[in-house]
């Protein structure tokens, strides 16, 4: 097989560890609206900390908002976001928008594939259209099409690009073939190659709606053994000697993944007539999470005879997980405005995430633990590194007179050294 001449159209969590990853055999163009994406980049940082400094700078990548670079490339993978509107309908226009900039760079036997994650039948249906309509090109005839659905877990070096096997998937027998030898050649563990682009479409949105249905059952159990006093993690811990029980954790369910994917797929069911019934629920339940901790802030402020109006909590952490800047539907903020319409001053700090983009996306403002008044009660939101290692000495440090409530939503801190006056609730 020739080599072909590789862009990443998005350069985001998922695309720049793509780019990085083929920039190994030979320069890749690396295509991104942002220019603030493109200077840091070109300066060898990326904040999404996915690709360590010191990679980036050696990888030989061709960073550019310019889309006259891509006419240099023959094989296009678009992996720009596919987030929900607020009324959690698919919202296709970033992955129809980097359709649409291909098309107009498309030439007779260019291959486009997509990693960004959509509903079955997407590609074909609804991209390829875009594709054909700016190129003047027919797909299947001039040009081809491939889907290949990321696999990049945010914060998780351990399974990265390189060494998690990767679904293929093309038009017909020779794309499929091509695409699979293009990611073989940096995939180490592998690519499966799918029988339709439907298929790894599906394969794509059903990895996360599995789990968010499991996470929802695990959080409804949570709910319920709060009422009967009991601690989810210590009947986690019990179940968990079966050697066949899933090892699951209550908690909230945020990202551009597990709390996102699961709305295209009710989506697509809905448009072909079938009406899912578990996949909302379990939407549902994840979804009401945040406002379910914020009750039980509530109740423990009361309990411990606080003024609402003349309380203030503390909340650390704000990125949807743990050791990641990444704000993008986070289900802090949920406990957070819960919070504020009963009138508590919450206040927020996060070591990792942009302030500037805190204050544009949610108009919170985060504090440095500098900054931080003494609280009446302390959320531990996002099991950062920081925090954890700091443990019980960080945590009453920022309690008022190191007395108070403590809030472990996702049950890090030790139960056997909780500290006199101090009251721990866990998720």
């Amino acid at each position: 097989m020739q080599p072909r001449k590789i862009a990443v159209i998005g350069l985001g969590y998922v695309g720049l560890p793509a780019a990085v990853a083929f920039a190994r055999h030979g320069q890749v163009i690396g295509f991104d609206k942002d220019p603030r994406r493109i200077n840091e980049l070109q300066n060898g940082h990326d904040r999404t900390s996915e690709v360590a400094d010191a990679l980036l700078r050696q990888a030989n990548v061709l960073y550019s908002v310019d889309p006259q670079v891509l006419d240099r490339a023959d094989f296009f993978i678009i992996a720009v976001p596919t987030p929900v509107d607020t009324q959690n309908n698919p919202d296709l226009q970033p992955v129809l928008k980097a359709s649409k900039t291909v098309g107009q760079h498309l030439k007779p036997g260019d291959i486009v594939v997509y990693e960004s994650t959509v509903y079955p039948g997407a590609t074909e249906e609804v991209c390829v259209p875009v594709l054909e309509r700016e190129s003047g090109l027919r797909c299947g005839v001039d040009f081809s099409v491939g889907y290949s659905p990321e696999r990049i877990n945010p914060g998780d070096h351990e399974h990265a690009f390189h060494n998690t096997v990767k679904i293929v998937s093309g038009l017909n027998a020779a794309t499929l073939e091509t695409v699979a030898q293009v990611y073989e050649s940096v995939v180490e563990a592998g690519v499966h190659r799918a029988p339709s682009i439907k298929v790894a479409e599906a394969a794509k949105v059903i990895e996360n709606t599995q789990r968010d249905i499991n996470i929802a059952i695990i959080n409804e159990l949570a709910m319920i053994f709060d009422r009967l006093g009991i601690d989810t993690h210590d009947v986690l811990a019990a179940a968990g000697s079966k050697w066949n029980f899933l090892k699951f954790t209550p908690g909230l369910v945020g990202g551009h993944c597990i709390g996102v994917d699961p709305y295209y797929l009710i989506d697509k069911a809905r448009r072909v007539g079938y009406a899912a019934q578990v996949l909302p629920a379990a939407r549902q339940i994840n979804d009401g999470m945040g406002e379910f901790v914020a009750r039980r802030i509530v109740d423990h402020l009361v309990a411990a005879g606080c003024l609402i109006p003349d309380s203030t909590v503390t909340i650390l952490g704000l990125s949807f997980k743990e050791n990641v800047p990444d704000l993008r539907n986070t289900r802090v903020v949920d406990i957070v405005q819960a919070l504020q319409q009963q009138g508590i001053r919450v206040q927020v700090t996060d070591p990792y995430v942009d302030v500037q983009e805190a204050q544009h996306e949610y108009q919170l403002s985060i504090l440095s633990e500098a900054e931080l008044l003494p609280a009446q009660c302390v959320v531990l939101a996002v099991a950062h590194h920081s925090y954890v290692t700091r443990g019980w000495d960080f945590v009453c440090s920022l309690l008022e007179r190191q007395h108070g409530a403590v809030m472990d939503i996702k049950g890090v801190l030790s139960r056997t050294e909780v500290p006199e006056n101090v009251l721990l609730w866990r998720l």
